[in-house]
């Protein structure tokens, strides 16, 4: 019998993983053929990042990563949700993770309050409210790239945030940390609702990283 050629190994997928802040990403170790960038809060900072990478280096898959806030009481702090386009190789994989398929509201500004959330939730029918995702996934759409979001719970539907991190933010939306100390002089009781908070960013981190290390091809 004559040997039969092997198939070629398919050469890996170049994926762009996209992340606001660098807390979101703390525990997620890239393998070569993923490169990570951080694109700061917001839509405007997400399209300005998003364009000038795809423009120098166009990768063959973009996933928009990160921490978002439940709108639909039925998700749980730490729940990992997604959104794929039809043609990635990822849902299958992130349904095997124990990732949840979700809808996303992609909003303006930090939603604060479980009303807030209420609000929107039953204004938009949303399952999940961030501030990125849409804007990332537009301008891969306009491109033919293949994108997804993949955002874990940190705050549920009934949590109130410790602060109004939309008054933290400065020109570019970014989180002036000066303002942040001056806010804690004042009010020293709010040491406290943030290092609770952030166990919960600290969790949802963990959750996140464990899902993409699974799931991204």
């Amino acid at each position: 019998m004559i040997p039969q050629p092997e198939e070629p190994t398919p050469a890996p997928l170049n994926v762009l993983v996209c992340f606001a802040v660098r807390e979101e990403a703390k525990f997620f170790k890239p393998k070569p053929h993923q490169k990570v960038v951080f694109t700061g809060m917001g839509r405007n900072n997400a399209a300005r990042v998003i364009e000038n990478r795809c423009a120098s280096h166009r990768p063959d898959l973009v996933v928009t990563c990160g921490f978002a806030g439940g709108l639909n009481p039925i998700f749980s702090e730490s729940d990992v949700v997604f959104d794929a386009d039809t043609n990635t190789p990822l849902e299958s994989k992130l349904n095997e993770s124990g990732a949840k398929r979700a809808t996303f509201f992609c909003a303006n500004r930090v939603a604060i309050t479980s009303e807030e959330k209420l609000r929107l939730w039953r204004y938009t029918g949303m399952d999940i409210v961030e501030m990125e995702s849409e804007t990332i996934r537009d301008h891969c759409r306009d491109l033919g790239i293949p994108s997804a979001t993949i955002r874990s719970i940190c705050d549920s539907a009934h949590d109130d945030l410790p602060l109004d991190f939309t008054l933290l933010m400065n020109n570019h939306q970014n989180v002036n940390y000066k303002k942040m100390s001056w806010l804690l002089i004042k009010s020293p009781r709010l040491i406290i609702e943030l290092l609770a908070f952030q166990k919960k960013t600290t969790d949802a981190a963990q959750a996140l990283a464990t899902c993409l290390e699974k799931s991204l091809p």
